[in-house]
């Protein structure tokens, strides 16, 4: 199955972060924060948007944004152009 998102929005797939250890304190995943970069799976159908964002590229975007969709074992999320704060170069 193929997603396409419409008009301002972007399909992405965060980008996970491994455990970290402190001195001999292992912190798991599930105690971090989420990420907030992401890889650009799909972008959708504004032209204005399509110049900024390309499938591909690393995007950092805002703390409580999207939604998420899950899609046979992959998680994506899907934002709005406006929760887009920097294209990481």
């Amino acid at each position: 199955m193929k997603i396409k998102p419409l008009d301002d929005r972007v399909l992405v797939e965060q980008l996970e972060e491994e455990e970290s250890k402190v001195g001999n304190i292992i912190i798991p995943d599930t105690a971090k924060e989420k990420p907030r970069m992401a890889k650009v799976v799909a972008v959708g159908t504004d032209e204005e948007l399509k110049e900024n964002v390309k499938e591909g590229d690393t995007i950092i975007y805002s703390k409580y944004s999207g939604d998420e969709i899950k899609v046979g074992e992959k998680e994506y999320l899907v934002i709005q152009r406006s929760d887009i704060l920097a294209v990481v170069e």
